[in-house]
């Protein structure tokens, strides 16, 4: 391998390198806006519920996060418009839970 060749392999690995270096980076900035995002939603959430909803809408997270996360989406969009004038307490979740759940279908089966 001539000095050329060597070098030339040096200055790839190194850009290699650097490039790597900088999706790690863009990947922790994104992780750390993340984090910024739930930890404000949280703190909204924590001024817009009573602690039973709170408590409600976190064991709602855990059997169906993806419901929850639109859920708390909605609470959000209230309460920075404005259309939320007190705290929500556990009665009303479940109302607007109530509403929000897709209608459940039923199935019957007649035997002949």
């Amino acid at each position: 391998m001539g000095d050329d060749e060597l070098a030339e392999l040096r200055r790839r690995r190194m850009a290699q390198l650097q490039q790597q270096a900088g999706d790690q980076q863009a990947m922790q900035e994104e992780l750390e806006r993340q984090q910024r995002m739930k930890s404000q939603i949280q703190m909204i959430l924590m001024q817009v519920l009573e602690p039973d909803a709170r408590e409600r809408l976190n064991t709602i997270k855990l059997t169906k996060p993806e419901f929850a996360g639109a859920v708390e989406q909605q609470l959000v969009a209230l309460a920075q418009s404005g259309r939320l004038q007190k705290k929500i307490t556990d009665a009303q979740l479940k109302e607007l839970l109530r509403q929000l759940a897709p209608a459940k279908r039923d199935y019957s089966i007649t035997r002949r």
